[in-house]
């Protein structure tokens, strides 16, 4: 697997990181230790987590980053956790109440990048460090990990294509992004386009409100409605809960064998490309990301280094240089299930391989 992680981020590393330097190099953004008070292990880490529909985010993200503050620690640090259900505004409330609680450090996958940025500032104003993750938010952010989300847009594109075969001159794709307020949907179309532009005709995008699967439903009635059925011949989904939406709008226009992509490696999206329902997912290697994270938020949160941790440094549209931690991607498909997400320790077999996909799993070769 590690080997395949390599394969597909290594081309876009460079553009994920063009101009960047080492993390050491980063102005004013780099490790303020020499400010900062020592502190020792009982520290208060603040998680704000953007979403609960998207299954990863209580069921991988929370406990994982949990488990490792504590571990570095030596069990003494506490993690503050709240969720703004999609919510922009209830997370600016929830970042203003872990700075009067007096958290050391935060890490914020922010709802909405843009509208993150006063909060941001105001925990920075603080003194609380802040550790961007999964999403690039603005603001005086401390450091930053996610995913190389150019190439995961250029993974679904290229697996789109190599579903289609011959069928990308002869129909047309829809193409159903994320929400415009995440910036990494942005990053994800881009890396897609740059990969089906001139390949095949789009016939129908969207940018989907909220990247609720509801919303891609709708989307797609429209879509098929407006191309006609005959029309279409693949979907690019950004991701899998999305994808969800899509295939039952498919199924009510009985349409099947239409490839659709995804994004996460969700459970149902997992079962769903063993079914052949949809074609491929990008699988994140959630662990390490958490992991990073993490690390990040106890170095600052203790006033050390991060030279050990973050060797790049990105750009945001109001900081400049913050030490960060990019993490390769995976393109899943049938063939590589036992060597992802089950290797990982993602999901076990039994939790695939129910009763309503034994069949499937069978043919696939998951026994």
């Amino acid at each position: 697997m590690r080997r395949a992680a390599v394969a597909v981020a290594a081309g876009a590393m460079a553009v994920s990181l063009a101009a960047c330097g080492s993390a050491k190099e980063s102005g004013d953004n780099a490790d303020s230790s020499d400010s900062a008070a020592k502190k020792g292990d009982a520290i208060k880490v603040g998680l704000l987590l953007p979403e609960n529909a998207t299954a990863r985010y209580e069921k991988l993200d929370k406990p994982l980053i949990e488990k490792k503050v504590k571990e570095l620690t030596d069990n003494k640090g506490e993690v503050v956790y709240a969720n703004a259900k999609q919510d922009a505004s209830l997370q600016n409330q929830q970042v203003d109440t872990m700075v009067t609680n007096k958290v050391d450090v935060l890490i914020v996958d922010a709802v909405d990048y843009k509208a993150i940025a006063g909060s941001v500032k105001k925990a920075k104003d603080a003194g609380i460090k802040v550790v961007a993750y999964d999403r690039l938010a603005e603001g005086p952010i401390d450091a930053y990990t996610s995913f190389d989300n150019v190439t995961v847009g250029k993974t679904q594109g290229e697996a789109l294509l190599k579903a289609l075969g011959d069928k990308a001159e002869d129909g047309q794709i829809v193409m159903m992004n994320g929400s415009a307020t995440d910036p990494n949907a942005k990053q994800f179309k881009d890396g897609a386009h740059s990969v089906l532009d001139g390949k095949v005709k789009i016939g129908r995008e969207y940018d989907t409100k909220e990247w609720k699967p509801e919303n891609a439903n709708a989307n797609m009635e429209g879509a098929i409605s407006a191309l006609g059925k005959d029309k279409v011949v693949g979907v690019y989904s950004a991701n899998d809960g999305m994808a969800g939406g899509i295939i039952t709008a498919l199924k009510a226009a009985g349409l099947s064998d239409i490839p659709v992509t995804g994004q996460d490696a969700e459970l149902n999206g997992v079962q769903r490309i063993i079914t052949g329902e949809q074609y491929m997912s990008v699988y994140k290697s959630y662990p390490q990301e958490a992991e990073v994270a993490a690390e990040m938020a106890v170095a600052l949160a203790k006033g050390e280094s991060l030279d050990s941790i973050a060797k790049d440094s990105v750009d945001s549209a109001t900081t400049k240089g913050v030490p960060s931690v990019i993490v390769p991607v995976v393109s899943l498909t049938k063939d590589n299930i036992n060597d992802t997400v089950i290797k990982d320790g993602i999901y076990t077999l039994d939790e695939i391989c129910t009763a309503k996909y034994a069949a499937a799993c069978k043919k696939a070769g998951l026994q």
